[in-house]
């Protein structure tokens, strides 16, 4: 059965992305260093597994300022998989013509229509409002965190505004990688 699952670079402060978020700089000032244990040389060892399991996914649900900063990914994030974006607005005309992006403001039908689509593959969702309003909503399945030994100081925080609902993780794994990455993988418990 598909899961959704988040995958995420995260600097040890917390933050996916430096500040100043916008499409010329999609992840923020210093923003890019969350990403080195990816496209900085070889991957191999556990950052590989990792990337391979990702890779791996049926479909993307990610929001609309995951997905628009980065230029829609050009209409593919891998490999062709649908992708749901969150958004309390329509497509935009410059994404009409990637009839794999998917605009939904509901996050149950998002993630629905997700799970169809990824059929027996997972989910990777991305995003910290995705994250956020998924694990709200009970829709997470599983947290994969890229924890990067590196503190931005200012940026988006991942778990910013949760509430005051407490959450038990439960840790599935713990991989060391290159480039100094933790790889943490946690299911969410009901």
């Amino acid at each position: 059965m598909s899961s959704t699952v988040l995958y995420m670079s995260m600097s040890l402060d917390g933050f996916i992305s430096g500040r100043d978020v916008s499409p010329e700089q999609g992840l923020g000032e210093g923003g890019e260093r969350l990403h080195d244990w990816l496209f900085d040389g070889e991957v191999a060892g556990a950052n590989l597994l990792v990337r391979d399991e990702f890779m791996a996914t049926g479909a993307i649900l990610a929001g609309k300022g995951t997905f628009e900063p980065a230029g829609g990914w050009n209409g593919d994030h891998h490999d062709g998989v649908p992708i749901h974006i969150l958004s309390r607005h329509p497509k935009p005309e410059w994404a009409a013509n990637w009839p794999e992006v998917h605009y939904s403001n509901d996050v149950e039908s998002a993630a629905q229509a997700a799970k169809e689509a990824a059929g027996d593959k997972n989910v990777l969702v991305h995003g910290a409002s995705t994250a956020q309003r998924m694990l709200a909503a009970g829709l997470l399945d599983e947290l994969e965190i890229h924890l990067i030994p590196v503190l931005l100081g200012e940026g988006v925080r991942l778990f910013e505004h949760l509430g005051a609902a407490q959450r038990e993780l439960e840790r599935v794994r713990v991989l060391e990688g290159d480039a100094g990455v933790t790889h943490l993988r946690y299911r969410v418990l009901r």
